[in-house]
């Protein structure tokens, strides 16, 4: 996004979700990040995606959380993005980039590449928690 101005659709729902769910942080400054940073930036089309994201628009799934690794196996298999846009990673095996939580914080020093700000599972469990909270202040709810 910030060399290019573009970022592909899969990768805005992997941020978006990241910065919501996993960071805990408010759409709202991923949304104006992306605004100031995007070539076509769209303000209906952006606000949308991040409410979405956010689990706030007009289809709220709000355990709906975007797992990196997962979409990153699944949508960048040989991790030619990674590579990419990541030179420190480019000797890396790609089983190691494609699941980051193969990738041991030894190999990842050599490489010159920092540790996780934070680990994908602990924060989905914060999340539902804070979601769950949610609801019970809330009223009455379905099972989550």
């Amino acid at each position: 996004l910030n060399a290019t101005g573009f970022m592909h659709n899969r990768l805005r729902m992997i941020v978006a979700s990241f910065l919501v769910k996993d960071l805990l942080l408010p759409y709202q400054s991923g949304e104006l990040y992306f605004m100031q940073k995007l070539a076509c930036g769209d303000l209906s089309a952006n606000n949308g995606g991040w409410q979405w994201a956010a689990s706030m628009g007009t289809d709220p799934k709000p355990l709906r959380i975007f797992n990196p690794s997962t979409q990153s196996g699944r949508y960048d298999t040989r991790a030619k993005f990674i590579r990419r846009w990541v030179p420190e990673l480019a000797g890396v095996a790609t089983d190691l980039l494609i699941n980051s939580e193969k990738f041991p914080p030894l190999l990842r020093a050599q490489a010159g590449y920092p540790t996780a700000i934070v680990d994908h599972r602990e924060q989905q469990q914060v999340f539902k928690q804070r979601y769950r909270d949610t609801k019970r202040a809330d009223g009455p709810t379905q099972n989550l």
